[in-house]
């Protein structure tokens, strides 16, 4: 079966705020699906968290090495395409666009053979797993009735992030956090993310210990991007001094990216990005190279519906993989599929069992925000 087409459509008119300095509007275009025609019919789908242009920009250089490509071996053809590309500068936009076609791949794949991909990644450790409902931090009157409403719905777990915390000031972020973790409840759990990946984050190894110190008599489960990105050996000092878990690397790209950070240390749960890292095949080498060095992999999931399924099927195939991150709110994950996302009554989501990534996507309602028609039609 060979590759016949690969198109991108990029998704605009609802994108959510990300929290960021440099703040998005709904018309922003973040998330690009792609699709990979094949010539036997078959069509995988794929999410980049990227902008439609780059994307575009990025397939006219891939597509001449991908149209007549084998559709059924994604790992052989995703690691040809980086290694073709490296002198275009590893970990950026090729990279990325890499990561939908990659996921498209295994999406075929499992289409072809009939199996869901987490079983093609060496098998399938738990059929369930744990959502956690992924939301910016407000003002704690603002946060908490949203949180509460969330509980309401059935949600046990939440991770809070960005908004004002770490940038007015220290008994602000307690009454957030003391707020948010009244409004859960004491079992659930209960995740920060400082954002330290922002453009303006100006805070340091001090404050992040401070602050973990803080987190911790909250009973927070971990403490996400203290610091900013490439602050290397203050990520390991805060690991080692912090009794809440330290997360972190979101912006990272590929495999190799992450093996210092693992080697010295410096994360309790690393949070490489389906849609960024160079898809389900990096990603998953990353999850056992993690689990070797007593890490657990709990991905990043700002994405879409797509990637949402992707992280699913990554979350059957490694052993400690147990939570997925959900952005609660965002009509690019509830809104595009034929069949919506539901937690059962323990709050978790059934991991789909069906071919391929297991999930199909609305041409109709998919139109609201791109040109359906043009991706997904023979």
């Amino acid at each position: 079966m060979k590759i016949r087409d690969i198109r991108a459509a990029g998704l605009r008119g609802a994108t959510p705020q990300g929290g960021w300095q440099e703040e998005l509007s709904p018309d922003d275009v973040v998330h690009t699906l792609v699709a990979v025609h094949t010539d036997e019919g078959p069509v995988g789908v794929g999410s980049v968290f990227t902008s439609e242009a780059l994307v575009r920009g990025a397939l006219e250089i891939l597509r001449p090495m991908l149209i007549g490509e084998e559709a059924t071996e994604p790992e052989r053809v995703s690691e040809r395409l980086h290694r073709a590309t490296f002198w275009m500068g590893r970990g950026g936009t090729v990279t990325h666009a890499i990561s939908g076609i990659d996921m498209a791949l295994w999406d075929v794949l499992g289409q072809v053979t009939g199996q869901p991909v987490g079983r093609l990644l060496g098998g399938r450790y738990r059929e369930r797993v744990r959502p956690y409902a992924s939301l910016l931090m407000d003002a704690p009157e603002i946060l908490t009735d949203r949180l509460a409403r969330l509980v309401d719905r059935g949600w046990r777990a939440f991770k809070i992030g960005w908004g004002p915390f770490g940038r007015v000031s220290a008994e602000l972020d307690e009454r957030i956090v003391a707020a948010a973790r009244e409004a859960v409840g004491a079992d659930a759990l209960l995740m920060v993310d400082a954002g330290g990946s922002d453009s303006a984050w100006g805070n340091g190894y001090k404050w992040a210990l401070r602050t973990a110190r803080m987190l911790d008599c909250h009973d927070v489960a971990w403490f996400e991007e203290p610091l900013s990105p490439d602050a290397l050996e203050d990520y390991a000092h805060l690991r080692r001094e912090a009794t809440v878990a330290i997360s972190g690397g979101e912006v990272l790209t590929r495999r190799q990216s992450f093996h210092p950070w693992l080697e010295a240390g410096a994360l309790d749960i690393v949070q490489p990005d389906v849609t960024k890292v160079g898809g389900l095949s990096e990603q998953r080498r990353i999850g056992w190279a993690a689990q070797d060095h007593g890490v657990r992999l709990i991905p990043h999931g700002w994405n879409t519906a797509v990637g949402l399924a992707a992280d699913l099927q990554l979350a059957s195939a490694l052993p400690g993989t147990d939570l997925v991150e959900y952005v609660t709110g965002s009509p690019y994950v509830d809104d595009v599929t034929a069949e919506p996302w539901r937690l059962d009554e323990d709050g978790v989501l059934a991991i789909p069992d069906t071919p391929g990534l297991g999930i199909h996507l609305d041409p109709e309602a998919l139109a609201r925000y791109t040109d359906a028609t043009g991706l997904l039609r023979p």
